[in-house]
Formats: C-alpha cells, structure tokens, sequence
C-alpha cells in the first residue's frame, strides 16, 4: 500500500503559511507561490543584511568628512592623521563625535593635523 503525506504536508504547508502571512495575492495563499516568494525574500534578505552593513559606513564616512571640511581638512588627509596619530576609534565612532561632541572632534583634527606635520 502506498503511503501519502497526510498529516505531515498539512503541517508542512502550515509552517509555511505562518512565514508568509501578511504577504499580498496568491503569495500568501497559494502553496507554489508562496514557497517561491518565501526562497526570494529570504535571497533578499541575505543580501541586504551585507548592504545594510555598506550604507551605515558610507553614511559615518559622509558625516566625518562634512565635520573635516567644516575644519579645512580632506577626509582621506583626517583619517591617514587619526591613524599616524594612534588615535583608534572606528568610523561609526568618529561619526558620532563629529555630531554630539564638536569641541572632541576638534582636539581629534588637531590631533590629526600635528601627526602629518611632523
């Protein structure tokens, strides 16, 4: 006698409909759909969790080098001083000083601007 699924395809399409939930038309409702939705969006989802990481370190780099210029500095001149200078903060850190702190930022331009004169 031949088995079928029964139980465990029910519990299969269940666990299934739980993820996509919420999701528009057929892509909600309909197995294959669903299922082909559910492997795309988790593509997207890998992806994008690497993009997210890129787009947070373009926006600090934005932000430092608006705060160097407003102090007659390049960005790339600030940063090869901060690291002669031994300074180790990250970007994300620096980013934030230059919002929050701005007489701390100076000291770290300052800083920055001794270390390539010498």
């Amino acid at each position: 006698m031949r088995t079928r699924k029964g139980a465990a395809r029910t519990k299969a399409k269940r666990r299934l409909f739980k993820k996509t939930k919420g999701y528009v038309g057929g892509r909600g409702t309909l197995t294959r759909s669903a299922k082909e939705t559910l492997i795309r969006s988790g593509q997207f989802a890998f992806r994008d969790r690497k993009v997210k990481k890129r787009s947070y370190r373009r926006l600090w780099i934005t932000r430092i080098s608006a705060a160097c210029r407003m102090r007659d500095i390049s960005y790339s001149r600030f940063m090869n001083g901060v690291i002669k200078s031994g300074i180790e903060l990250d970007r994300k850190s620096l980013s934030e000083i230059a919002i929050c702190d701005p007489d701390g930022f100076d000291k770290i331009v300052d800083a920055a601007k001794e270390a390539l004169a010498a």
